[in-house]
């Protein structure tokens, strides 16, 4: 049965991206789970770091478990327009070494989404991502796009969905994705 391994890339205790993570996750077909995680708790990169001590333990782990899905969801914010800094600093981590990229990334279905409180949803960090996911070859999947605007008024304090159409798209987002990586 394939699996997605979808990442939040907000390490915010009441993020609207762990939030819509959880969503996707609650619609994902029963025959292509979503398991969800974060970038809590991964350092900031840093060369001498890895070349004293190896890769962190928790991105040794989190590694695995891209290596093991059969695609990968990127759950992004969007700040200044463009890619957050902690989640490409995982998403960097998770690259090295560099000859661990194909085991990792190499052909892996990969889909985007996000959601922030401003009018523009995510897209232009979505975008953005695009050339990283080139080098790291995956396999993004272009069929549906799903870019949260205004997360303030989709979910209530509780990180629960309030907006019905936003619960559709997801749906259909994650039905379409799931159907991608079943090719």
């Amino acid at each position: 049965m394939p699996t997605v391994l979808g990442i939040s890339g907000s390490a915010r205790r009441n993020s609207y991206n762990a939030a819509l993570l959880r969503l996707i996750s609650e619609l994902a077909p029963e025959d292509c789970p979503v398991e969800m995680t974060s970038i809590q708790g991964i350092p900031l990169y840093d060369g001498d770091l890895e070349a004293s001590e190896g890769i962190p333990p928790i991105v040794a782990a989190l590694k695995d478990r891209v290596a093991a899905a059969s695609g990968l969801l990127l759950v992004t914010p969007e700040y200044n327009n463009s890619v957050p800094g902690p989640f490409k600093n995982a998403i960097d981590w998770l690259s090295r070494p560099a000859a661990d990229i194909p085991r990792v990334f190499g052909g892996l279905a990969l889909a985007l989404a996000g959601a922030t409180p401003g009018p523009g949803g995510t897209r232009l960090a979505q975008t953005a991502w695009l050339p990283v996911l080139r080098v790291l070859g995956t396999c993004p999947f272009f069929g549906r796009n799903l870019s949260v605007a205004n997360a303030s008024k989709v979910f209530d304090t509780d990180g629960r969905v309030i907006d019905e159409n936003v619960r559709d798209q997801a749906r259909q987002f994650i039905a379409a994705f799931a159907e991608f990586i079943r090719r």
